[in-house]
């Protein structure tokens, strides 16, 4: 007999979270957080978990509180006797930090792996990662999910023609690429230099965007000064329209300004991380869930079963 499927959320993604245990056909269980004091917190699973396959679900956005609790829902549910623990991250954060960039600076994606495993979990699924080879940092099984899934029927369903796909950074040409490999377009590719984090020195554009319909995409979108700057650029090129693609709606510092004085028509992501309620009065910006795809994943690893159909890119 299968063991009891459970699901619990850390406190940041309960949206999100009760979404995806909808799709799945489930509720989530309930975590009390006790606190103290001083800001130090501790979760206590209502409902025995013993023997359970037990799905923790939570992106690991700043602040490191959403780490914390991640991480101690996981090392109770250990404790608490489950089956086996599944961290699903829809957000990895700290990926950024994948190598060493100069000296005597950490490899924060490799350390916080580490804490995943040491903390209980036998299986991790997350989405689109910043770099492929964060997998290669567990020790343990990754389910690396693809939201080119979702993004693929949404860009059909436009029906533009003269489409051409475009990475905003050379770091994202293979992406890019494998997005007009499966839609049958073009691709143009933007070459950037940056003075430093989240500030560009200057930008360029390899490929002729003139009179095409353009789309970009990356993983995710921070303070949206890549993406708007590409943006502008393609559009004073010639090119008839541009909207963006994002996996990961970071969107912080003054991104929501940029984004609406850009040249994008739309920018679509999803709800991998809670959009900033206050700021979402943009009509630039369409939300697209990963729920549905989290929630097919999540029952064919509970049932053992191959999940290499579910991917598209």
């Amino acid at each position: 007999m299968s063991p009891k499927v459970l699901f619990f959320s850390t406190r940041s993604g309960l949206k999100l979270s009760e979404n995806i245990a909808y799709y799945y056909g489930t509720f989530l269980g309930k975590v009390r957080f006790l606190e103290f004091s001083d800001g130090e917190y501790t979760p206590y699973f209502e409902q025995s978990v013993r023997g359970s396959q037990v799905f923790l679900i939570g992106s690991t956005f700043p602040p490191v509180d959403n780490l914390m609790e991640l991480l101690l829902m996981c090392d109770a549910a250990r404790r608490a006797s489950a089956h086996k623990i599944t961290l699903v991250i829809p957000y990895f954060g700290w990926a950024r930090q994948d190598h060493k960039d100069q000296p005597r600076t950490p490899i924060a994606a490799k350390l916080i792996a580490n804490l995943m495993v040491a903390s209980g979990a036998n299986r991790v699924m997350t989405m689109d990662l910043h770099a492929d080879q964060i997998q290669g940092f567990f020790d343990i099984p990754v389910d690396h999910l693809y939201a080119s899934r979702i993004f693929i029927d949404y860009i059909k369903g436009l029906n533009i023609d003269q489409l051409t796909i475009s990475s905003p950074d050379m770091g994202g040409a293979k992406r890019a690429r494998s997005y007009a490999g499966y839609l049958g377009t073009d691709v143009v590719i933007c070459y950037k230099e940056r003075k430093r984090a989240n500030e560009i020195e200057f930008m360029n554009l390899i490929g002729n965007v003139k009179g095409k319909n353009i789309i970009l995409i990356d993983d995710m979108v921070d303070t949206a000064g890549t993406l708007t700057e590409a943006a502008n650029l393609i559009k004073e090129k010639g090119a008839r329209s541009v909207r963006a693609i994002a996996t990961h709606p970071v969107l912080s510092g003054e991104s929501y300004e940029k984004i609406n004085q850009s040249e994008l028509e739309e920018l679509v992501v999803t709800d991998t991380i809670p959009i900033n309620k206050m700021k979402f009065n943009n009509n630039k910006i369409k939300v697209l869930s990963c729920a549905p795809l989290f929630a097919e994943v999540m029952q064919s690893v509970h049932n053992d079963e191959s999940i290499s159909n579910k991917f598209i890119i």
